[in-house]
């Protein structure tokens, strides 16, 4: 071994570098090397079976300092070993993991960003200003038959699964006499990053008998189950796709909160989101949802 930390190759490499000396070059500390090394992500040229020491090739400095840059983004461990092991294949695969990764990081921070000015609002005693763009109304709705799915999600998950469990119901609604009214999304506890609900995703439809048959032979594995609405009376605010985005919703469930509250009403049930547009087809500014208590 050299004083810089070099020992000869033994398989016709040029050098090998101690874990301390090939830490210094990589710029990466020695714990992080025996992490990525347990992980997959670098793993050593040789390890010594009688002292369990590590050695590395210099040739592995580039691929170091690539996980200690991805790193610096706070990209997860997992996503890491994607983009790393994608650079062995095709440089422009492993570009593309990485931009999709920050595309990610922006919609986060934007979305950050909003509860950050909405919350600033709240705090500065703004509340009023924010709840006053909000219409609220009340509608009367007919008892009706629903087909439902219910799950425990989390707030990041809540999304993709409300357009999943929707098409899932809509597509059963067709052996069940078809679809009667907007589908709905019923919120039984708070969905938020720590709380996970339960939200229950609801299709009205025309054939109660068909849709206990339906519930009766294969529901089961996605959480579903039939039951009758009664006839509710909702107070409503009616927004845009844009305000369905996290915060901007809080702000009008809040809205009606305090509609409600003001006319001395009472909430009758839980709150929801009632889904009256093709989401697909409308733009930012379209009007897609309406939320709603039951109120008495």
């Amino acid at each position: 071994m050299t004083e810089d930390g070099r020992v000869d190759g033994n398989d016709g490499d040029a050098e090998l570098l101690t874990i301390g000396a090939f830490a210094a070059r990589s710029r990466l500390s020695a714990k992080a090397l025996r992490l990525y090394d347990r992980l997959g992500l670098l793993a050593p040229a040789h390890v010594d079976e009688a002292s369990g020491y590590r050695y590395y090739r210099a040739s592995q400095t580039e691929r170091a300092r690539l996980v200690a840059l991805l790193r610096q983004l706070d990209m997860p461990l997992a996503r890491v070993a994607e983009v790393v092991a994608a650079v062995e294949v095709d440089g422009a695969e492993a570009a593309g993991r990485l931009a999709a990764y920050w595309a990610g990081v922006e919609s986060r921070v934007a979305g950050q960003r909003t509860l950050a000015e909405y919350l600033r609002g709240r705090l500065s005693g703004r509340s009023s200003d924010m709840y006053g763009k909000f219409v609220v109304e009340t509608v009367d709705v007919p008892g009706r038959v629903v087909i439902t799915e219910t799950r425990h999600t989390l707030a990041g998950e809540l999304p993709a699964w409300i357009g999943a469990s929707l098409t899932r119901l809509e597509d059963a609604a067709r052996t069940c006499g078809g679809v009667t009214a907007a589908p709905y999304v019923v919120y039984h506890a708070e969905v938020s990053m720590e709380s996970d609900g339960p939200a229950e995703s609801c299709v009205p439809v025309a054939d109660e008998r068909a849709a206990r048959a339906w519930a009766a032979a294969g529901g089961r594995s996605w959480q579903t189950a039939v039951r009758v609405e009664p006839a509710r009376r909702l107070a409503y605010t009616r927004i845009t796709k844009a305000q369905v985005a996290h915060p901007q919703i809080m702000a009008a469930f809040e809205a009606v909160e305090q509609w409600i509250a003001a006319r001395g009403l009472t909430q009758a049930g839980p709150c929801r989101e009632v889904y009256f547009a093709d989401w697909d087809a409308a733009g930012p500014q379209d009007p897609v949802c309406d939320v709603a208590f039951p109120v008495e």
